[in-house]
């Protein structure tokens, strides 16, 4: 079933929703992973919110009228899900004693194992540096290819502050890839 163009006809009253939900699961489950993870830098984070994420979608099925991209609409879902985790004070703390022991060499790196499997590793490593507001731009728009209008509509903010954000991001990468090269 081609779910992102003909999405609105199989919410049709009489229509198996749990189908729908498999085929998203299916489609897009890898994507949400990834971002979640990208916005925590967490693997067990994102495991928790790919399912919160998919049950919202379920419970919310019908209200999707395809005014977005259904894969928008979604990663919206995961980027709110995600930013939410990361404002709890409980979240804060263990990600603090996870930096410590991490710089102690004491804890395997989830994130080395998710960056190994990526083409350009030392980029990738300079995004998860990056404030989330900048690296959730670059991954919407060069890992998704997601264009700057739906960029906008999952983040709610206009196209100009996404254009700004890209720009800020892509300064802020060469910045950092140049003094990574260097090896300062």
């Amino acid at each position: 079933m081609d779910v992102e163009k003909h999405y609105v006809q199989y919410l049709a009253p009489g229509f198996d929703r749990d189908l729908v939900l498999e085929d998203l699961m299916t489609t897009y489950g890898e994507d949400v992973w990834n971002f979640a993870y990208f916005l925590t830098r967490r693997a067990d984070a994102a495991d928790d919110i790919t399912q919160d994420v998919f049950l919202i979608v379920y419970n919310r099925l019908y209200t999707f009228r395809g005014a977005s991209a259904i894969k928008s609409w979604i990663l919206s879902i995961t980027r709110n899900k995600a930013l939410n985790y990361l404002k709890s004070a409980f979240i804060r703390k263990v990600t603090l004693i996870d930096t410590l022991l991490h710089l102690r060499g004491q804890s395997p790196s989830a994130e080395q194992a998710v960056l190994d499997r990526m083409a350009s590793r030392e980029i990738w490593e300079q995004v998860m540096k990056l404030p989330v507001k900048f690296r959730e731009v670059i991954i919407l728009a060069y890992h998704f290819e997601l264009p700057i209008g739906e960029i906008a509509v999952s983040l709610q903010i206009s196209e100009g502050t996404v254009k700004s954000r890209l720009h800020r991001a892509k300064n802020k990468m060469s910045a950092l890839l140049d003094t990574e090269r260097r090896g300062e």
